[in-house]
C-alpha cells in the first residue's frame, strides 16, 4: 500500500523513495541520514514512551530530515500500524541484532509477505550470522578484527582508535547506504525486493583493502613504519609557534622538494633522501623545529593553496568557519545548529537537508492519516495504549 507524502516539496535523486527506520543509534541513523538528505521520504518508528536515545533532539545532526512515529511494539494494534508502514516503503532500515525483529513478526519473510518489493537493510557489527553474530559490540571491537585499529597509532604506543568513523560510519552506514543503493536499481528490473546484510567487520575489512593489496606486495611494515601512517616526515602533523597544527602530505617527489624549499630546508634535503627511512627522525626533529617559529595562520599564508600538499588541522568551530569550506557550501546550519551539509553533490537533482531534527512522535498522526486511519481509529489507537 502507498500513502501520500505530505512534506514539503523536496529535491535529490531519491525523491518519491520511502524510507522506514527502525530508531537505533549510530550508524542506522547516519544512514537515514544519508537517504534522507538525497530526497528519501524517512519516516522513523520510534518505542513510545521510550527515553529519547539522542539525547536532545534539537542537536541530534544525525537525525535530521526524518518523521516520527512513536508505536509501543508489544501492543498488537501498533504492531499492525507498523507492517502496514512497512508495507507502504521501498526500504527498511533497521539495527538491532539478529534475530530481534523476526520476533516483533517484523522479519524479512514477514515483511516481503506483503510487499515484495522491499529492500530490507539490517546494520550490525558482526553480520546475520557467525560466531559473533550475537554478542554485543562497538565500533572498537568490529574494527579490531579486521585489522583496521591494529595498524593506526604509534610504533611505541597501542592502537588508536580512530573516532568511530571506521567501523561505524565509514564501514557500517555509508556501507549500508550503497547496498540499499545497488538493491534499489536492482528492485527497479527485477521487481522484488532483498535483505542487505551490512556489518561493520564486512565494512570496515573491506575499506582496508588498499592496505592488505600494500602488505601483499612487502610494502606495508608494522603499525606506526609507514608512509600513510604518521612515520614519514612528510605525511604528519606539526605543532606551529601559536600551539595549534598543521598537516602535511608531501609524498611525491616534486611535493617533497617543494616543501623543503619552502621551508627552508633544501640543503638538508639533499643529504636527506625522502624515502631513506634512517633519516626519517632526522628530518622529523628538522621539520619540528622549523615549523616552531611560525604561527598557524603565517604558514597558511605561506603554503596554503600550493602543490606542498599542506592544510590547517582544525577544530570543530574552525572548520565551518574556513574560506574553502564556506565557498563550497561544506557546512550548513539547520536550526541553529552547524553541520555537514549533504554529500556526494548531483548536477540535475541537488540533496538538501529537509528539516531539523524531530522529537520521538513527532508525526505519528500525521503518518496515521496518510495510512488512511480515520480520526475514530487513532484515537482507539491512542486508548488502547499502541500509540
Amino acid at each position: 500500500m502507498r500513502v501520500t507524502d505530505s512534506r514539503r516539496t523536496v529535491s535529490g535523486p531519491l525523491k518519491g523513495f520511502r524510507v522506514v527506520e527502525m530508531a537505533g543509534i549510530g550508524p542506522g541513523p547516519f544512514c537515514a541520514m544519508m537517504l534522507s538528505d538525497m530526497g528519501a521520504d524517512v519516516i522513523r518508528i520510534d518505542r513510545k514512551g521510550g527515553a529519547d536515545i539522542t539525547g536532545d533532539p534539537a542537536t541530534d545532526v544525525m537525525g535530521r530530515g526524518r518523521r516520527s512515529i512513536a508505536l509501543n511494539l508489544k501492543e498488537p494494534a501498533a504492531l499492525e500500524v507498523a507492517r502496514d508502514l512497512i508495507a507502504s516503503a521501498d526500504v527498511l532500515i533497521e539495527g538491532f541484532r539478529p534475530g530481534v525483529m523476526e520476533r516483533l513478526g517484523l522479519g524479512p519473510q514477514d515483511c516481503h509477505t506483503r510487499n515484495p518489493r522491499l529492500v530490507y537493510g539490517r546494520m550490525t557489527g558482526w553480520g546475520q550470522d557467525g560466531p559473533l553474530a550475537k554478542a554485543a559490540g562497538h565500533d572498537i571491537n568490529y574494527i579490531a578484527l579486521t585489522g583496521a585499529l591494529h595498524s593506526i597509532g604509534n610504533a611505541e604506543g597501542p592502537p588508536l582508535p580512530p573516532l568511530n568513523l571506521v567501523g561505524d560510519f565509514g564501514g557500517g552506514a555509508a556501507m549500508l547506504a550503497f547496498g540499499i543503493a545497488c538493491a534499489v536499481i536492482e528492485t527497479q528490473r527485477s521487481g522484488l525486493g532483498q535483505v542487505v546484510d551490512a556489518a561493520m567487520v564486512d565494512g570496515s575489512a573491506l575499506l582496508m583493502a588498499f592496505f592488505y593489496g600494500m602488505k601483499a606486495r612487502g610494502r606495508w611494515q608494522a603499525r606506526g613504519r609507514n608512509v600513510l601512517d604518521g612515520a614519514a616526515p612528510f605525511y604528519a602533523c606539526y605543532e606551529c609557534a601559536d600551539g595549534k597544527w598543521l598537516a602535511l602530505g608531501s609524498i611525491e617527489p616534486q611535493f617533497y622538494a617543494l616543501l623543503m624549499k619552502t621551508v627552508g630546508l633544501e640543503e638538508q634535503a639533499a643529504s636527506l633522501p625522502q624515502m631513506d627511512r634512517s633519516g626519517w627522525p632526522q628530518l622529523r626533529a628538522l621539520l619540528a623545529g622549523r615549523f616552531a617559529t611560525r604561527t598557524r595562520d603565517e604558514w597558511c599564508a605561506l603554503m596554503e593553496g600550493t602543490d606542498i600538499c599542506f592544510a590547517p588541522v582544525l577544530d570543530l568551530d574552525e572548520a565551518p568557519a574556513h574560506a574553502h569550506n564556506r565557498a563550497r557550501g561544506v557546512f550548513t546550519e539547520v536550526a541553529g545548529v552547524p553541520q555537514p551539509a549533504p554529500a556526494p553533490r548531483f548536477s540535475r537533482t541537488p540533496g538538501a537537508v529537509q528539516g531539523p531534527p524531530t522529537r520521538p512522535g513527532s508525526h505519528t498522526e500525521d503518518v496515521l492519516a496518510e495510512l488512511g486511519l480515520s480520526p475514530e481509529a487513532i484515537t482507539q489507537l491512542r486508548q488502547s495504549g499502541a500509540i
